[in-house]
């Protein structure tokens, strides 16, 4: 699973390096995020642990009815291990970041 996680991090989307950027080093309310978490079986995008919020960016893929399906699973169980997960678009990044940094604000605050 760790060499999984590395292997995520050197090839991230670029909406997913312009949100690190936006979030590590805690410039977001003070909050420490993680990217490529390992969370039980999953790996999640971004990490809150004091917060226990996941951030989870989609690209396309995301938007077949398969995708969909395993996308609400895989929120069931984190909720149930209460976890809040929050979802944007790779496009929501990357045309209009403030919006989403405003999101995340919205909810650590």
């Amino acid at each position: 699973m760790k060499e999984l996680r590395r292997e995520l991090r050197q090839r991230q989307t670029e909406a997913e390096t312009i949100l690190w950027g936006l979030l590590r080093d805690r410039k977001v309310v003070g909050a420490k995020f993680r990217r490529q978490h390992s969370f039980g079986y999953f790996i999640v995008d971004f990490y809150c642990q004091a917060y226990r919020l996941v951030i989870e960016l989609d690209g396309s893929v995301h938007n077949s009815p398969e995708a969909r399906l395993a996308d609400e699973e895989r929120e069931g169980v984190l909720r149930d291990l209460g976890v809040l997960v929050i979802r944007f678009s790779n496009d929501e990044v990357l045309y209009d970041v403030n919006h989403v940094l405003e999101k995340i604000r919205e909810i650590l605050v």
